[in-house]
Protein backbone atom coordinates (compact mmCIF):
# COMPACT_ATOMS: atom_id res chain seq x y z
CA UNK A 1 0.00 0.00 0.00
CA UNK A 2 1.20 3.80 -0.08
CA UNK A 3 3.96 4.86 2.44
CA UNK A 4 2.02 8.16 2.39
CA UNK A 5 -1.58 6.87 3.06
CA UNK A 6 -1.90 8.10 6.79
CA UNK A 7 -3.80 6.66 9.86
CA UNK A 8 -6.57 8.68 9.44
CA UNK A 9 -7.50 7.65 5.70
CA UNK A 10 -6.42 4.25 6.94
CA UNK A 11 -9.00 4.54 9.81
CA UNK A 12 -11.61 6.08 7.10
CA UNK A 13 -11.40 3.66 4.83
CA UNK A 14 -11.68 0.71 7.86
CA UNK A 15 -14.89 2.38 8.85
CA UNK A 16 -16.29 2.30 5.54
CA UNK A 17 -16.18 -1.50 5.23
CA UNK A 18 -16.97 -2.24 8.73
CA UNK A 19 -18.64 0.68 10.81
CA UNK A 20 -17.76 2.30 14.07
CA UNK A 21 -16.94 -1.37 15.99
CA UNK A 22 -13.95 -2.04 13.47
CA UNK A 23 -12.66 1.74 13.75
CA UNK A 24 -12.62 1.29 17.30
CA UNK A 25 -11.10 -2.18 17.74
CA UNK A 26 -8.23 -0.95 15.05
CA UNK A 27 -7.77 2.34 16.93
CA UNK A 28 -7.08 0.39 20.11
CA UNK A 29 -4.56 -1.64 17.93
CA UNK A 30 -2.71 1.19 16.66
CA UNK A 31 -2.74 2.42 20.46
CA UNK A 32 -4.60 5.40 19.32
CA UNK A 33 -7.38 4.54 21.81
CA UNK A 34 -7.42 3.35 25.89
CA UNK A 35 -9.16 0.49 26.54
CA UNK A 36 -12.65 0.69 28.58
CA UNK A 37 -12.70 -2.85 29.61
CA UNK A 38 -10.71 -2.29 32.70
CA UNK A 39 -13.00 -2.29 35.49
CA UNK A 40 -11.82 0.77 38.20
CA UNK A 41 -11.22 -0.99 41.21
CA UNK A 42 -12.83 0.50 44.37
CA UNK A 43 -11.08 -0.22 47.20
CA UNK A 44 -12.42 1.92 50.12
CA UNK A 45 -11.11 2.94 53.47
CA UNK A 46 -12.61 0.89 56.12
CA UNK A 47 -14.52 3.73 58.73
CA UNK A 48 -15.94 1.03 61.16
CA UNK A 49 -17.01 2.62 64.16
CA UNK A 50 -16.91 6.41 63.42
CA UNK A 51 -20.80 6.49 62.67
CA UNK A 52 -20.93 7.90 59.12
CA UNK A 53 -24.42 8.01 57.77
CA UNK A 54 -25.61 8.59 54.16
CA UNK A 55 -28.48 9.10 52.49
CA UNK A 56 -29.23 7.59 50.00
CA UNK A 57 -32.23 8.93 47.74
CA UNK A 58 -33.85 6.56 45.15
CA UNK A 59 -33.08 2.62 45.07
CA UNK A 60 -32.66 2.50 41.53
CA UNK A 61 -29.36 0.49 40.47
CA UNK A 62 -27.39 3.87 40.95
CA UNK A 63 -28.49 3.53 44.78
CA UNK A 64 -28.40 -0.13 45.23
CA UNK A 65 -24.97 -0.01 43.85
CA UNK A 66 -23.75 2.75 46.60
CA UNK A 67 -25.35 1.23 49.48
CA UNK A 68 -23.33 -2.19 48.24
CA UNK A 69 -19.86 -0.84 48.70
CA UNK A 70 -20.26 1.91 51.53
CA UNK A 71 -21.90 -0.53 53.87
CA UNK A 72 -19.09 -3.17 52.98
CA UNK A 73 -16.77 0.23 54.20
CA UNK A 74 -18.54 0.46 57.36
CA UNK A 75 -21.02 3.27 56.44
CA UNK A 76 -24.14 3.69 58.04
CA UNK A 77 -26.47 3.51 55.01
CA UNK A 78 -30.51 4.56 54.63
CA UNK A 79 -32.19 4.42 51.60
CA UNK A 80 -35.07 6.60 50.72
CA UNK A 81 -38.06 5.02 47.95
CA UNK A 82 -40.43 7.27 46.95
CA UNK A 83 -42.52 4.26 44.92
CA UNK A 84 -43.66 0.94 46.11
CA UNK A 85 -40.49 -1.35 44.63
CA UNK A 86 -36.92 -0.85 44.36
CA UNK A 87 -34.97 -0.90 41.04
CA UNK A 88 -35.80 2.11 39.27
CA UNK A 89 -35.93 1.09 35.38
CA UNK A 90 -34.61 -2.13 36.14
CA UNK A 91 -38.16 -3.66 36.54
CA UNK A 92 -39.73 -7.40 34.88
CA UNK A 93 -43.37 -7.92 34.82
CA UNK A 94 -44.63 -10.99 35.51
CA UNK A 95 -48.39 -12.62 36.42
CA UNK A 96 -49.70 -10.19 38.94
CA UNK A 97 -47.88 -7.39 39.09
CA UNK A 98 -48.56 -3.57 38.76
CA UNK A 99 -47.34 -1.27 36.15
CA UNK A 100 -47.68 2.55 37.81
CA UNK A 101 -48.64 4.29 35.39
CA UNK A 102 -49.90 8.03 36.59
CA UNK A 103 -54.01 7.74 35.36
CA UNK A 104 -53.46 4.15 33.72
CA UNK A 105 -52.36 2.05 36.59
CA UNK A 106 -52.50 -1.95 34.81
CA UNK A 107 -52.88 -5.37 36.53
CA UNK A 108 -50.15 -7.97 35.10
CA UNK A 109 -52.28 -10.62 33.48
CA UNK A 110 -49.86 -12.78 31.91
CA UNK A 111 -50.18 -16.62 33.07
CA UNK A 112 -48.08 -17.68 35.61
CA UNK A 113 -45.25 -19.36 34.34
CA UNK A 114 -41.72 -19.06 34.79
CA UNK A 115 -40.53 -18.02 31.18
CA UNK A 116 -43.79 -15.51 31.03
CA UNK A 117 -41.97 -12.12 31.95
CA UNK A 118 -41.22 -8.82 30.38
CA UNK A 119 -38.31 -6.48 30.83
CA UNK A 120 -40.29 -3.17 30.86
CA UNK A 121 -36.74 -0.98 31.30
CA UNK A 122 -33.32 -2.29 30.56
CA UNK A 123 -33.44 -5.40 28.83
CA UNK A 124 -29.98 -6.09 27.39
CA UNK A 125 -26.26 -6.19 28.67
CA UNK A 126 -23.51 -5.19 25.70
CA UNK A 127 -20.53 -7.66 26.66
CA UNK A 128 -18.04 -4.67 26.99
CA UNK A 129 -20.25 -3.33 29.69
CA UNK A 130 -17.94 -4.56 32.07
CA UNK A 131 -19.10 -2.83 35.14
CA UNK A 132 -22.75 -4.22 34.62
CA UNK A 133 -21.13 -7.78 34.53
CA UNK A 134 -18.93 -7.13 37.64
CA UNK A 135 -21.51 -6.46 39.93
CA UNK A 136 -23.92 -9.80 37.91
CA UNK A 137 -20.50 -11.93 39.17
CA UNK A 138 -19.89 -10.59 42.64
CA UNK A 139 -23.28 -10.73 42.76
CA UNK A 140 -24.40 -14.37 41.41
CA UNK A 141 -26.49 -13.50 39.14
CA UNK A 142 -27.24 -15.99 36.42
CA UNK A 143 -27.20 -14.96 32.58
CA UNK A 144 -27.91 -16.39 29.78
CA UNK A 145 -27.48 -14.96 25.35
CA UNK A 146 -29.41 -12.80 24.33
CA UNK A 147 -30.25 -13.04 20.75
CA UNK A 148 -30.39 -9.36 19.24
CA UNK A 149 -29.64 -9.80 15.68
CA UNK A 150 -31.47 -12.36 14.03
CA UNK A 151 -31.31 -12.75 9.85
CA UNK A 152 -34.30 -14.15 9.78
CA UNK A 153 -36.83 -11.78 11.33
CA UNK A 154 -38.53 -9.27 9.22
CA UNK A 155 -38.31 -5.82 7.85
CA UNK A 156 -41.07 -4.27 6.54
CA UNK A 157 -41.36 -0.78 5.37
CA UNK A 158 -44.87 0.43 3.83
CA UNK A 159 -42.91 2.37 1.13
CA UNK A 160 -41.39 -0.67 -0.38
CA UNK A 161 -42.05 -4.00 -1.47
CA UNK A 162 -45.43 -3.19 -1.64
CA UNK A 163 -45.59 -3.15 1.93
CA UNK A 164 -44.82 -6.48 2.43
CA UNK A 165 -42.29 -8.01 4.75
CA UNK A 166 -38.31 -8.93 3.35
CA UNK A 167 -35.93 -11.27 5.22
CA UNK A 168 -33.42 -9.05 6.93
CA UNK A 169 -30.58 -11.51 5.72
CA UNK A 170 -32.21 -10.90 1.70
CA UNK A 171 -32.30 -7.63 2.30
CA UNK A 172 -28.62 -7.11 3.59
CA UNK A 173 -27.23 -9.91 1.41
CA UNK A 174 -28.98 -7.88 -2.38
CA UNK A 175 -28.34 -4.50 -0.82
CA UNK A 176 -24.47 -5.31 0.02
CA UNK A 177 -23.97 -7.16 -3.35
CA UNK A 178 -25.63 -4.36 -5.30
CA UNK A 179 -23.43 -2.06 -3.53
CA UNK A 180 -20.19 -3.74 -3.94
CA UNK A 181 -20.51 -4.53 -7.47
CA UNK A 182 -20.97 -0.20 -7.39
CA UNK A 183 -17.85 -0.49 -5.79
CA UNK A 184 -15.85 -2.56 -8.02
CA UNK A 185 -17.30 -0.73 -11.81
CA UNK A 186 -15.64 1.98 -9.78
CA UNK A 187 -12.25 0.81 -8.93
CA UNK A 188 -12.14 -0.38 -12.58
CA UNK A 189 -12.88 2.79 -13.50
CA UNK A 190 -10.48 4.98 -14.96
CA UNK A 191 -10.96 7.89 -13.45
CA UNK A 192 -10.60 5.66 -10.53
CA UNK A 193 -7.65 7.84 -8.33
CA UNK A 194 -5.87 5.21 -6.64
CA UNK A 195 -2.91 5.80 -4.29
CA UNK A 196 -2.54 2.02 -4.03
CA UNK A 197 -0.50 -0.41 -6.19
CA UNK A 198 -1.32 -2.87 -9.13
CA UNK A 199 -0.90 -5.55 -6.13
CA UNK A 200 -3.74 -3.69 -3.87
CA UNK A 201 -5.78 -3.05 -6.28
CA UNK A 202 -6.34 -6.67 -6.78
CA UNK A 203 -6.47 -7.11 -3.64
CA UNK A 204 -8.83 -4.66 -2.94
CA UNK A 205 -11.05 -6.07 -6.24
CA UNK A 206 -11.13 -9.47 -4.17
CA UNK A 207 -12.19 -8.21 -1.01
CA UNK A 208 -14.94 -6.05 -2.62
CA UNK A 209 -15.98 -9.77 -4.51
CA UNK A 210 -15.61 -11.28 -0.77
CA UNK A 211 -17.87 -8.43 0.71
CA UNK A 212 -20.76 -8.54 -1.50
CA UNK A 213 -20.10 -12.29 -3.21
CA UNK A 214 -19.95 -11.18 -6.80
CA UNK A 215 -19.19 -13.52 -9.42
CA UNK A 216 -15.57 -13.66 -11.46
CA UNK A 217 -16.56 -10.69 -13.25
CA UNK A 218 -17.88 -8.36 -10.25
CA UNK A 219 -21.23 -8.46 -11.09
CA UNK A 220 -24.01 -9.14 -8.02
CA UNK A 221 -26.22 -12.60 -9.03
CA UNK A 222 -27.45 -13.74 -5.86
CA UNK A 223 -26.20 -15.34 -2.71
CA UNK A 224 -26.56 -18.35 -0.53
CA UNK A 225 -26.30 -15.69 2.59
CA UNK A 226 -29.64 -14.77 1.48
CA UNK A 227 -30.91 -18.02 1.94
CA UNK A 228 -32.23 -20.94 -1.17
CA UNK A 229 -35.03 -21.08 -2.52
CA UNK A 230 -35.25 -24.46 -2.16
CA UNK A 231 -32.88 -27.32 -1.74
CA UNK A 232 -29.53 -26.79 0.25
CA UNK A 233 -29.24 -29.99 1.89
CA UNK A 234 -30.30 -33.42 0.49
CA UNK A 235 -30.05 -31.34 -3.12
CA UNK A 236 -28.40 -28.64 -4.83
CA UNK A 237 -29.55 -25.54 -3.26
CA UNK A 238 -31.35 -23.13 -5.92
CA UNK A 239 -30.38 -19.22 -4.69
CA UNK A 240 -33.13 -16.83 -4.70
CA UNK A 241 -34.30 -14.17 -6.80
CA UNK A 242 -32.43 -11.01 -5.98
CA UNK A 243 -34.86 -8.03 -4.22
CA UNK A 244 -35.30 -4.98 -6.42
CA UNK A 245 -32.25 -2.69 -5.88
CA UNK A 246 -35.06 0.16 -6.35
CA UNK A 247 -37.17 -1.23 -3.36
CA UNK A 248 -34.12 -1.63 -1.32
CA UNK A 249 -33.67 2.02 -1.70
CA UNK A 250 -36.85 2.90 -0.53
CA UNK A 251 -37.08 1.44 2.55
CA UNK A 252 -35.83 2.77 5.33
CA UNK A 253 -34.22 -0.11 7.10
CA UNK A 254 -31.33 0.67 5.40
CA UNK A 255 -31.02 3.74 7.48
CA UNK A 256 -30.45 2.10 10.53
CA UNK A 257 -32.13 -1.47 11.35
CA UNK A 258 -29.46 -2.80 8.33
CA UNK A 259 -26.45 -1.37 10.45
CA UNK A 260 -27.84 -1.53 14.18
CA UNK A 261 -25.83 -4.81 15.35
CA UNK A 262 -22.50 -2.95 13.93
CA UNK A 263 -23.34 -0.44 16.48
CA UNK A 264 -21.77 -0.12 19.80
CA UNK A 265 -24.12 -0.79 22.16
CA UNK A 266 -26.39 -3.62 19.97
CA UNK A 267 -23.51 -5.61 18.53
CA UNK A 268 -23.41 -9.20 19.81
CA UNK A 269 -22.56 -10.35 22.52
CA UNK A 270 -25.50 -9.35 24.08
CA UNK A 271 -26.58 -10.74 27.49
CA UNK A 272 -29.36 -11.09 30.02
CA UNK A 273 -30.10 -11.96 33.67
CA UNK A 274 -31.85 -15.75 33.20
CA UNK A 275 -35.35 -15.30 34.17
CA UNK A 276 -35.29 -11.51 34.27
CA UNK A 277 -33.28 -8.35 34.37
CA UNK A 278 -34.64 -7.98 37.70
CA UNK A 279 -32.81 -10.33 38.85
CA UNK A 280 -29.71 -7.61 39.35
CA UNK A 281 -31.80 -5.96 41.75
CA UNK A 282 -32.34 -9.12 43.73
CA UNK A 283 -29.09 -9.83 43.74
CA UNK A 284 -28.47 -6.55 45.77
CA UNK A 285 -30.78 -7.02 48.38
CA UNK A 286 -29.36 -10.22 49.04
CA UNK A 287 -26.21 -8.90 49.62
CA UNK A 288 -27.55 -5.63 51.28
CA UNK A 289 -28.17 -4.95 55.24
CA UNK A 290 -29.36 -1.40 54.21
CA UNK A 291 -32.92 -0.66 55.35
CA UNK A 292 -34.83 0.60 52.44
CA UNK A 293 -37.74 2.79 53.21
CA UNK A 294 -40.57 2.59 50.64
CA UNK A 295 -43.16 5.00 49.90
CA UNK A 296 -41.24 8.04 50.66
CA UNK A 297 -41.04 11.02 49.03
CA UNK A 298 -38.36 13.42 49.63
CA UNK A 299 -39.82 17.17 50.84
CA UNK A 300 -36.55 19.07 51.33
CA UNK A 301 -32.83 19.14 50.89
CA UNK A 302 -30.98 21.09 53.17
CA UNK A 303 -26.97 21.24 53.02
CA UNK A 304 -25.00 21.69 56.28
CA UNK A 305 -21.16 22.64 56.38
CA UNK A 306 -20.59 19.07 57.08
CA UNK A 307 -23.38 17.69 56.09
CA UNK A 308 -27.49 16.88 54.20
CA UNK A 309 -30.85 16.93 55.73
CA UNK A 310 -33.51 15.45 53.98
CA UNK A 311 -36.89 15.73 54.77
CA UNK A 312 -39.27 13.00 53.80
CA UNK A 313 -42.64 11.81 53.73
CA UNK A 314 -43.83 8.02 54.65
CA UNK A 315 -47.11 7.60 54.88
CA UNK A 316 -48.64 10.77 55.77
CA UNK A 317 -46.07 11.05 58.93
CA UNK A 318 -43.19 14.16 58.07
CA UNK A 319 -39.65 12.33 59.32
CA UNK A 320 -35.85 14.10 58.97
CA UNK A 321 -32.85 11.77 58.02
CA UNK A 322 -29.41 13.42 59.29
CA UNK A 323 -26.61 12.26 57.06
CA UNK A 324 -22.77 13.12 56.86
CA UNK A 325 -23.18 12.27 52.63
CA UNK A 326 -26.09 12.06 50.26
CA UNK A 327 -26.35 10.36 47.34
CA UNK A 328 -29.17 11.51 45.12
CA UNK A 329 -30.74 10.18 42.23
CA UNK A 330 -34.18 11.89 41.91
CA UNK A 331 -34.67 12.48 38.35
CA UNK A 332 -33.10 16.27 37.54
CA UNK A 333 -36.60 17.93 36.18
CA UNK A 334 -38.04 17.10 39.23
CA UNK A 335 -35.13 18.75 42.19
CA UNK A 336 -36.27 22.26 41.37
CA UNK A 337 -39.60 21.12 42.51
CA UNK A 338 -38.06 20.32 46.13
CA UNK A 339 -37.15 22.76 49.09
CA UNK A 340 -33.22 23.12 48.51
CA UNK A 341 -30.41 25.36 49.32
CA UNK A 342 -28.05 23.66 46.36
CA UNK A 343 -25.83 26.18 44.70
CA UNK A 344 -27.22 28.08 42.06
CA UNK A 345 -24.51 27.10 39.40
CA UNK A 346 -25.74 23.52 40.47
CA UNK A 347 -29.56 24.00 40.16
CA UNK A 348 -28.65 25.49 36.60
CA UNK A 349 -26.89 22.67 35.27
CA UNK A 350 -29.64 19.72 36.70
CA UNK A 351 -32.39 22.75 35.51
CA UNK A 352 -30.67 22.00 31.78
CA UNK A 353 -31.60 18.60 32.05
CA UNK A 354 -34.97 16.77 30.45
CA UNK A 355 -35.98 13.38 30.41
CA UNK A 356 -36.22 11.12 27.47
CA UNK A 357 -39.44 9.16 26.29
CA UNK A 358 -39.83 6.04 25.90
CA UNK A 359 -42.99 3.27 25.51
CA UNK A 360 -42.58 -0.51 25.54
CA UNK A 361 -45.67 -2.96 25.30
CA UNK A 362 -44.92 -6.47 26.13
CA UNK A 363 -47.97 -8.55 24.55
CA UNK A 364 -48.44 -12.34 25.78
CA UNK A 365 -49.11 -14.50 22.67
CA UNK A 366 -51.07 -17.88 23.04
CA UNK A 367 -48.50 -19.80 20.43
CA UNK A 368 -45.00 -19.23 19.86
CA UNK A 369 -46.21 -18.65 15.82
CA UNK A 370 -42.46 -17.22 14.62
CA UNK A 371 -40.89 -19.89 15.61
CA UNK A 372 -43.19 -21.34 13.07
CA UNK A 373 -41.61 -18.69 10.70
CA UNK A 374 -37.70 -20.33 11.93
CA UNK A 375 -37.46 -17.20 14.53
CA UNK A 376 -35.46 -17.65 17.18
CA UNK A 377 -34.92 -14.44 19.02
CA UNK A 378 -34.27 -11.24 17.85
CA UNK A 379 -35.89 -8.30 16.33
CA UNK A 380 -38.10 -7.32 13.50
CA UNK A 381 -37.96 -3.48 12.20
CA UNK A 382 -40.68 -1.70 10.35
CA UNK A 383 -41.45 1.40 9.53
CA UNK A 384 -44.34 1.85 11.58
CA UNK A 385 -45.12 3.54 14.97
CA UNK A 386 -44.32 0.72 16.64
CA UNK A 387 -40.70 0.54 15.21
CA UNK A 388 -39.85 -3.11 15.97
CA UNK A 389 -40.67 -6.05 17.41
CA UNK A 390 -38.98 -8.66 19.57
CA UNK A 391 -38.84 -12.14 20.38
CA UNK A 392 -38.29 -13.96 23.34
CA UNK A 393 -34.55 -15.54 23.48
CA UNK A 394 -36.08 -17.73 26.04
CA UNK A 395 -38.25 -20.48 26.52
CA UNK A 396 -38.11 -21.57 23.23
CA UNK A 397 -40.50 -24.89 21.92
CA UNK A 398 -42.82 -23.47 24.90
CA UNK A 399 -46.15 -23.16 23.65
CA UNK A 400 -46.42 -19.23 24.92
CA UNK A 401 -43.91 -16.60 24.96
CA UNK A 402 -44.09 -12.77 25.81
CA UNK A 403 -42.77 -10.39 22.54
CA UNK A 404 -41.96 -7.23 22.76
CA UNK A 405 -45.03 -5.57 20.41
CA UNK A 406 -43.80 -1.92 20.39
CA UNK A 407 -40.99 -0.03 21.47
CA UNK A 408 -41.46 4.17 20.85
CA UNK A 409 -38.49 6.38 21.60
CA UNK A 410 -38.10 9.67 21.80
CA UNK A 411 -40.64 12.65 21.84
CA UNK A 412 -42.97 12.72 19.05
CA UNK A 413 -43.86 8.58 18.57
CA UNK A 414 -43.51 8.17 22.36
CA UNK A 415 -46.14 10.71 23.25
CA UNK A 416 -48.19 9.36 20.36
CA UNK A 417 -49.03 6.07 22.44
CA UNK A 418 -48.83 8.06 25.69
CA UNK A 419 -52.21 9.83 24.78
CA UNK A 420 -53.93 6.40 24.31
CA UNK A 421 -54.76 4.33 27.14
CA UNK A 422 -54.12 1.09 27.67
CA UNK A 423 -55.69 -0.56 25.40
CA UNK A 424 -55.35 1.75 22.67
CA UNK A 425 -52.45 1.17 22.88
CA UNK A 426 -52.05 -2.59 22.36
CA UNK A 427 -55.07 -2.48 19.72
CA UNK A 428 -52.44 -0.14 17.91
CA UNK A 429 -49.73 -2.57 18.02
CA UNK A 430 -51.86 -5.48 17.20
CA UNK A 431 -53.07 -3.56 13.50
CA UNK A 432 -49.40 -2.59 12.95
CA UNK A 433 -47.90 -6.40 13.69
CA UNK A 434 -50.11 -7.54 10.82
CA UNK A 435 -47.80 -6.15 8.44
CA UNK A 436 -45.28 -8.16 9.29
CA UNK A 437 -47.20 -11.36 10.96
CA UNK A 438 -50.67 -12.32 9.38
CA UNK A 439 -52.90 -13.29 11.45
CA UNK A 440 -50.48 -11.52 14.54
CA UNK A 441 -53.97 -9.75 16.37
CA UNK A 442 -55.25 -13.00 16.78
CA UNK A 443 -52.35 -14.73 18.95
CA UNK A 444 -52.63 -11.79 21.48
CA UNK A 445 -54.14 -13.13 24.60
CA UNK A 446 -53.19 -10.16 27.12
CA UNK A 447 -50.52 -6.97 27.17
CA UNK A 448 -49.27 -4.37 29.04
CA UNK A 449 -48.01 -1.10 28.10
CA UNK A 450 -44.76 0.87 30.02
CA UNK A 451 -44.78 4.46 29.23
CA UNK A 452 -41.76 5.93 30.85
CA UNK A 453 -43.36 9.51 30.57
CA UNK A 454 -45.88 8.52 32.54
CA UNK A 455 -44.59 6.69 35.34
CA UNK A 456 -45.17 7.38 38.73
CA UNK A 457 -42.11 9.23 40.44
CA UNK A 458 -40.28 9.12 37.35
CA UNK A 459 -42.44 10.82 34.22
CA UNK A 460 -39.26 9.90 31.58
CA UNK A 461 -35.95 8.10 31.75
CA UNK A 462 -32.18 8.86 30.79
CA UNK A 463 -31.66 12.28 29.93
CA UNK A 464 -31.62 14.74 27.17
CA UNK A 465 -28.93 17.54 27.20
CA UNK A 466 -28.44 20.19 24.58
CA UNK A 467 -26.45 23.30 23.65
CA UNK A 468 -22.80 24.13 23.56
CA UNK A 469 -22.19 23.91 26.99
CA UNK A 470 -22.98 20.34 27.50
CA UNK A 471 -19.92 18.91 28.75
CA UNK A 472 -19.49 21.98 31.35
CA UNK A 473 -22.98 21.04 32.73
CA UNK A 474 -21.62 17.40 32.71
CA UNK A 475 -18.77 18.68 34.81
CA UNK A 476 -20.83 20.46 37.38
CA UNK A 477 -23.59 17.76 38.36
CA UNK A 478 -20.74 14.84 38.82
CA UNK A 479 -18.83 17.20 40.91
CA UNK A 480 -20.46 16.85 44.58
CA UNK A 481 -22.05 20.09 46.40
CA UNK A 482 -20.81 20.25 49.38
CA UNK A 483 -21.69 16.67 50.88
CA UNK A 484 -24.56 16.50 48.23
CA UNK A 485 -23.74 14.02 45.08
CA UNK A 486 -26.00 13.26 42.46
CA UNK A 487 -26.22 9.45 40.84
CA UNK A 488 -27.84 7.88 38.26
CA UNK A 489 -27.44 7.28 34.20
CA UNK A 490 -29.44 10.47 33.75
CA UNK A 491 -26.13 12.35 34.60
CA UNK A 492 -23.82 9.74 32.59
CA UNK A 493 -23.23 9.82 28.80
CA UNK A 494 -24.76 6.59 28.63
CA UNK A 495 -28.10 7.09 29.46
CA UNK A 496 -31.23 5.25 29.98
CA UNK A 497 -28.06 2.13 30.09
CA UNK A 498 -27.28 0.42 33.50
CA UNK A 499 -23.51 0.87 32.64
CA UNK A 500 -24.12 4.08 33.20
CA UNK A 501 -25.65 4.05 36.56
CA UNK A 502 -23.13 1.32 37.75
CA UNK A 503 -20.34 4.31 36.42
CA UNK A 504 -22.15 7.33 38.36
CA UNK A 505 -22.59 5.14 41.22
CA UNK A 506 -18.83 4.30 41.54
CA UNK A 507 -17.24 7.37 40.33
CA UNK A 508 -19.24 9.08 43.42
CA UNK A 509 -18.21 6.37 45.95
CA UNK A 510 -14.53 6.89 44.67
CA UNK A 511 -14.70 10.63 45.07
CA UNK A 512 -16.32 10.19 48.62
CA UNK A 513 -13.72 7.74 49.69
CA UNK A 514 -11.09 10.25 49.01
CA UNK A 515 -12.54 12.64 50.61
CA UNK A 516 -12.48 10.68 53.65
CA UNK A 517 -8.89 9.61 53.29
CA UNK A 518 -7.44 13.25 52.88
CA UNK A 519 -9.70 14.31 55.90
CA UNK A 520 -7.93 11.18 58.08
CA UNK A 521 -4.81 12.64 56.38
CA UNK A 522 -5.03 16.34 57.84
CA UNK A 523 -5.98 15.04 60.99
CA UNK A 524 -3.40 12.42 61.69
Amino acid sequence: MNGNLSRRHFLNLIGSVGGSTAIYQTSLALGLMQDVGELPKLDLLDVSGQRKKVAILGAGIAGLTVAYELERAGYDCTIIEASSRVGGRNVTYRHGDVVDEMGYPQQVNFDKAPHLYFNGGAARIPGHHHRVLHYCRVLGVDLEVMANDNRLAWAQDDAAFGGKPVRVREFTTDARGFMAEIMGKAVNSADFDKPLSDEDMERLMEFIKAYGDLDDNAVYRGSERAGFASGGFLKHGELKGTLDFSEILKSSFWRRGMHFNHAEYWGAPLLTPRGGMDNIVKGFLRNIRSPITRNAQVQSIQLRDQGVDVIYNHRGKRRKLAADYCFNSIPAHFINAIPNNLSKEYVEALSGMRRSSFLKIGLQMKERFWEREKIYGGISFTSQEINQIWYPSHGIFEKKGIVLGAYAFGPEQANKFERMNPAERIQFAARQGEKIHAGYSGHIENGISVAWGRMNHMMGCGNEVHGDNKDAMFDKIQTPDGHHYMIGDQISYHPTWQEGAFASAMYAVGDLDQRVRASEASQG
